[in-house]
């Protein structure tokens, strides 16, 4: 690119040499020793199956480490080590689980390379609102709702390339005690702003049109607990959540986040790689790729990938989507076992939204001056109107009485009279 050649040319003319930096290095006969104290432990600790009580081995671990070496080196030579010490137990831990998983082909909880967490599912948990769904896969669990809107509740985006208007809404939350920890309840950062887009792009395509179905949807995923894969949960939950509200979505969708770990590149022959289905905390942490696959039993909706490699081989992308799938109609058959299909009502505390249509130049009856007229028969009979440019007026209620009392008036209001018909 010319601005990098030009500063190329800029550093050779007048730019100083670069400093050489030399990262510190933990003695070797130390290192060894660390490798001798922690490594079997780490083995033992990381195929406890419980997320807290694995963390807590590791953490025993750690600890007799560094009252051991304390003891051998004295107290003030540990000091001096002690950040490089406790950086080479990070490593170890990194080296020494990777190494087990290439070896034995089993994972930090004991399972092989395939084999999806313990699913549990409740549907309609939240009697009140419009759909509910509760997914929980091993120890990640989200409690997902699902509300039915008018237009006017449609979300106004005012972008780069001009205003939209959006009716379908995904908005993922994860509060701190999802993971066990305490921290003050803020907004979303960009990381649920990201979980929450990946799962709206997975669950957009499987929304009706609006011709067909003219609600907006807003679906809130609340992360209750979190090892792993909680957008996935997100994906999962809300499909259900949409189904138990009734949305007539085109077929449930599922996700996975599929996971990799090599020991060199993937290039060459003979590295040594494993393709792990539903990857935990850990083995998101410790792996090479976090990629995420959500669709229907027939394709892909949405994915996304976070590498720590340089790239994937064909091979292994065409493996990982093969077991993607598998691993997504795994989860799809356990959904299908608690609501295999939309519910044929929407909940009883859901808007009802009835469809006239009335002549383009009708509009202004209906409006009145003001808003008058419409505000008035929003006051009579407590519906919400949403009158469309093209003469569509849709009129939404929980109550029935209410949305035919309402039709009748501006049936009334916009009744042109007929030859033969009586009018009172």
């Amino acid at each position: 690119q010319p601005i990098l050649e030009l500063i190329e040319k800029l550093r050779a003319a007048v730019g100083k040499p670069k400093k050489v930096f030399e990262p510190k290095k933990l003695d070797s006969a130390i290192a060894k020793r660390v490798s001798e104290l922690v490594d079997a432990k780490i083995v033992e600790s990381s195929l406890i199956k419980e997320k807290h009580k694995r963390y807590a081995g590791y953490k025993a671990a750690k600890d007799l480490m560094v009252s051991t070496l304390t003891a051998e080196l004295g107290a003030e030579k540990f000091a001096e080590s002690e950040k490089l010490i406790k950086g080479e137990f990070d490593e170890r831990k990194y080296e020494v689980v990777r190494d087990y998983m290439l070896r034995e082909k089993k994972r930090i909880d004991g399972r092989d390379g395939k084999t999806v967490r313990n699913i549990m599912i409740e549907a309609s948990i939240l009697p009140r609102v419009h759909g509910s769904a509760l997914f929980q896969r091993g120890e990640t669990q989200a409690i997902v709702t699902t509300t039915l809107g008018t237009s006017s509740d449609e979300q106004k985006i005012d972008a780069l390339t001009g205003e939209r208007w959006k009716r379908f809404l995904l908005h993922y939350n994860f509060p701190p005690f999802s993971t066990g920890e305490t921290k003050p309840m803020r907004g979303p950062g960009r990381r649920e702003i990201g979980h929450g887009a990946l799962a709206e792009r997975a669950l957009v395509r499987l929304i009706p049109e609006q011709e067909k179905f003219p609600y907006t949807i807003r679906v809130v995923s609340e992360t209750l607990e979190s090892n792993g894969s909680s957008s996935m949960a997100s994906v999962c939950g809300g499909s259900l959540s949409l189904m138990d509200a009734g949305v007539p979505i085109k077929a449930p969708c599922a996700g996975i986040a599929m996971g990799l770990v090599t020991d060199g590149p993937v290039d060459k022959s003979e590295t040594r790689y494993m393709i792990l289905s539903d990857i935990l905390g850990d083995e998101d942490h410790l792996g090479d790729m976090d990629f995420k696959v959500c669709g229907t039993a027939n394709g892909i909706t949405a994915i996304q990938m976070d590498i720590k490699i340089a790239g994937l081989n064909r091979a292994i992308l065409s493996e990982a989507l093969t077991q993607a799938k598998e691993g997504r109609l795994h989860i799809l058959g356990k959904m299908n076992e608690v609501l295999a299909q939309t519910r044929p009502d929407l909940s009883q505390y859901a808007p009802r939204i009835t469809t006239l249509k009335v002549k383009p130049d009708q509009i202004r009856i209906i409006i009145g001056p003001g808003g008058k007229t419409i505000k008035g028969i929003v006051d009579q009979t407590g519906v919400a109107i949403d009158v469309e440019d093209d003469g569509t007026v849709n009129v939404a209620s929980s109550d029935s009485d209410a949305v035919k009392k309402a039709i009748d008036i501006i049936k009334g209001l916009t009744a042109e009279p007929e030859v033969g018909a009586t009018y009172k």
